[in-house]
């Protein structure tokens, strides 16, 4: 589920990370926050609407690259799902693939409207494609495209058919003399004529410039050829001068195209090695960019907790009391109430607080539901001693005086309770742990009274507890 994005549910593409800790595709993201003004985390909305905080609105500048992530996702144990096709490898190579997977549907580029496997294209372009097929006008045959290209070039460029030349066979074999003169030459052909035609169509586009050359090598020798008939033959002299003088003028043409052809495969060449070094800086300066904002949110996350903790502390300085006197305000007493009768939080401890500066540390502990003999019809309030940090200059066992107050908000009728601990009880000797087991008042208050509209110990869902101890 952690590498599924909380919008598309697909698996995550360059995870990003929210500050309420759920994850997206980055273009996900974009897209939610481009159209929905001050989005909402869905996945925060999901979980639990009532925890749902500045947090948990998106926005791209507040979300960071969640590198971690997108290399386990590239990582990920993936196979093709074409069918017919048994690849299977890591998703970071899978992209690859799609775009190469021979059993993959793809449409004819003729736009003859088939849709055929990419292993087969090249069969339906020259057996099946009713838009590839073209007349010969020397042999009036119906031609492939790959198959009209070289009869033209052929034909019409090099003159290799025509009237005045007089050659065995039938026209046909001549508009294919193009692949007998490369593949009779290339020495790499020797390994491509055994593999697919696919295999062969791209040794043919990879290679044009070292073909050019080989039917160059093949003019030439025609040309040495017509020159050695000439001797042979003083009839046709005048003639085959002429033809000599042509396939000179067409060898110089030709060979000044491939120096322009080797020019610019150079300059391409070079172009693609600076694209090359410039891509691995972009690359490596986009890594150093994504540790520095991980770092940055270690730092940010640990601010935040500085702040939280610093929080707390304030808080409690606020609230602590140094006089032995307490005023403990209780809001939300009707969900606190039942979370006790449900058993979710049955009791609810105060803030600390002391009898003097250096004095005893002390808190309050209160079942709203009681406890003991009172659970269930009572209201329970106990008297709590806590390890503080001057124990060992107080005398023990603790023995002042403790009073209870649940006040009454109209100020008519307080509930008042006292007790006067017991020096042999556990409860106030020097405490061991960070808190000894509570004392008190079992059965403080009756839950009816407590609930009853005719008091106001309960008043805006907020009741108050006073805590006095006599220190003199």
């Amino acid at each position: 589920q952690k590498y599924l994005c909380s919008s598309c549910n697909n698996v995550l593409k360059k995870a990003l990370q929210t500050l309420c800790g759920h994850r997206y595709c980055s273009a996900c993201l974009s897209w939610i926050v481009r159209n929905n003004k001050n989005a909402i985390c869905q996945k925060c909305k999901e979980e639990d609407p009532s925890t749902l905080s500045e947090e948990s609105l998106l926005a791209e500048e507040r979300a960071f690259g969640d590198a971690a992530i997108n290399k386990e996702i590239s990582e990920l144990k993936v196979h093709c799902v074409t069918l017919g096709c048994s690849w299977s490898g890591i998703m970071k190579d899978f992209e690859e693939h799609q775009s190469l997977c021979e059993y993959a549907l793809i449409p004819c580029h003729t736009g003859c409207g088939h849709v055929v496997m990419r292993k087969k294209l090249a069969d339906h372009l020259e057996n099946g494609c009713v838009n590839n097929v073209m007349m010969c006008q020397k042999c009036k045959r119906s031609l492939s495209s790959s198959e009209y290209q070289v009869r033209t070039f052929l034909c019409f460029t090099l003159g290799l058919f025509s009237p005045s030349l007089s050659l065995p066979g039938n026209s046909r074999e001549y508009c294919l003399i193009w692949p007998q003169v490369i593949y009779g030459e290339c020495l790499e052909s020797v390994f491509f004529l055994q593999g697919s035609k696919e295999k062969i169509k791209e040794h043919e586009k990879a290679a044009v410039g070292a073909h050019v050359l080989l039917l160059l090598q093949h003019i030439r020798q025609l040309k040495a050829s017509l020159f050695s008939a000439t001797k042979a033959a003083n009839s046709f002299i005048p003639r085959s001068e002429l033809m000599i003088s042509e396939l000179e003028n067409k060898l110089h043409v030709f060979e000044n195209i491939v120096a322009v052809l080797n020019k610019e495969v150079e300059t391409s060449n070079l172009e693609i090695a600076a694209f090359r070094r410039q891509s691995e800086l972009d690359q490596n300066l986009i890594r150093g960019l994504e540790l520095k904002i991980a770092e940055l949110h270690r730092c940010l996350t640990q601010k935040d907790a500085g702040l939280s903790t610093l929080h707390k502390t304030l808080l409690f300085s606020e609230q602590a009391s140094y006089d032995g006197i307490f005023l403990w305000k209780i809001t939300d007493v009707g969900r606190k109430l039942q979370d006790s009768v449900t058993g979710r939080t049955v009791s609810l401890y105060s803030p600390a607080f002391y009898t003097a500066k250096y004095g005893y540390k002390v808190c309050l502990r209160v079942y709203l539901n009681g406890d003991g003999t009172g659970k269930g019809t009572h209201m329970s309030l106990f008297f709590v001693v806590m390890k503080g940090d001057y124990d060992a200059l107080l005398p023990w066992p603790f023995r002042h005086k403790v009073t209870f107050m649940l006040l009454d908000q109209n100020n008519r009728e307080h509930i008042i309770d006292a007790f006067r601990p017991d020096l042999t009880s556990a409860s106030f000797q020097r405490p061991v742990n960070q808190m000894n087991v509570a004392s008190g008042c079992p059965m403080f208050l009756p839950l009816s009274k407590l609930q009853s509209p005719k008091y106001a110990y309960v008043k805006e869902d907020t009741l108050f507890l006073k805590c006095i101890i006599e220190t003199n």
